[in-house]
């Protein structure tokens, strides 16, 4: 009685996550804050002066989030990966994919292992390191457009300087010429420009939003020649070139470990994909390893060992350039 009550609160809080979470990523935002996002500026401009993003809609939850460690760190993720979430709607949804996984583990091991809520227990676990990789995913994939970018954006840039092109013109030039999400950031840098934020804080501002090395050194480059004056397309030119040779070096490392980082994630997957297979074609079987006793403890250490070996050889083949 007392499993079946927890079983039916878990999917009952599950629900209500969702269904709010839904609903506050949809719902109508303050007109001021819609008059401002026409403008860019409604969250990323406050986003590194305050906890980020939406999260005053949360007051309770965004001010335990801030108080964590991982609050602002969270916050800087979200936006870097591109992801319109603040911090509270980003933990709401990971909260209700725990909730939905956990229940599915639940009746999953109930129907087919005879267990009453290991299976559930497990992928509700599951949840958060599973939206956090999404995260990362992301936030790579989005660091590693920017790079890829850097260089055209660059030569564009010291063309347009030469020319006889203001900086905020040449931006706004270049911006007209390059892809997402390029071109997406020079966008709001140019709009804050324009909305009387200090050029120097728009550039950092959008490094910050972009979370590339690469880009912080062209931004630097940028303000210190504002600041103090100099030749800025001849610096920009120097920092080009050496953008190049670390893409060059970076995509040669890439291609000398990619069978070893194939041969890591096939070791990873192996035991996890046969494991699945032997639960559909002896659920019998496979339900020993959930029994109580040292086959627990085994399973457990195997999951353990499985994830460290994964990251050990991860950060082995993680070669800064």
């Amino acid at each position: 009685m007392g499993l079946t009550l927890l079983f039916g609160f878990l999917v009952a809080s599950t629900v209500l996550a969702g269904f709010v979470a839904v609903w506050r990523i949809m719902s109508a935002q303050n007109p001021v804050e819609e008059r401002l996002k026409e403008y860019g500026v409604a969250a990323e401009l406050a986003a590194p002066r305050r906890a980020g993003g939406r999260t005053e809609r949360w007051p309770i939850l965004s001010r335990f989030l801030s108080g964590l460690a991982f609050g602002p760190k969270l916050t800087y993720m979200l936006m870097q990966a591109g992801i319109s979430l603040s911090p509270a709607e980003f933990v709401l949804m990971v909260l209700a994919l725990g909730g939905v996984l956990a229940a599915a583990g639940w009746w999953l091991s109930a129907a087919f292992l005879g267990l009453p809520a290991t299976l559930g227990v497990l992928l509700g676990i599951v949840a958060a390191p599973l939206a956090l990789l999404y995260v990362r995913l992301r936030q790579g994939r989005r660091k590693k457009a920017f790079t890829t970018q850097l260089p055209r954006m660059l030569t564009m840039l010291v063309g347009a300087l030469r020319v006889g092109y203001g900086l905020t013109q040449a931006l706004d030039t270049i911006r007209a010429e390059l892809p997402a999400p390029m071109s997406v950031e020079l966008g709001r840098a140019l709009r804050d420009i324009n909305l009387g934020l200090p050029l120097p804080q728009a550039l950092e501002e959008m490094a910050d939003r972009a979370g590339s090395d690469n880009l912080d050194l062209v931004v630097t480059a940028i303000i210190v020649q504002h600041e103090l004056g100099g030749n800025l397309g001849q610096t920009l030119e120097i920092i080009g070139d050496t953008i190049r040779d670390r893409i060059r070096i970076k995509q040669e490392i890439t291609v000398f470990t990619s069978q070893q980082t194939m041969t890591g994630i096939l070791l990873a997957l192996l035991p996890v994909g046969l494991c699945v297979v032997l639960l559909m074609i002896n659920p019998e079987y496979m339900r020993r390893l959930f029994d109580p006793g040292i086959t627990r403890i085994m399973l457990v250490a195997a999951i353990v060992m499985e994830i460290a070996g994964f990251l050990v050889m991860r950060k082995i083949l993680a070669i800064e350039v």
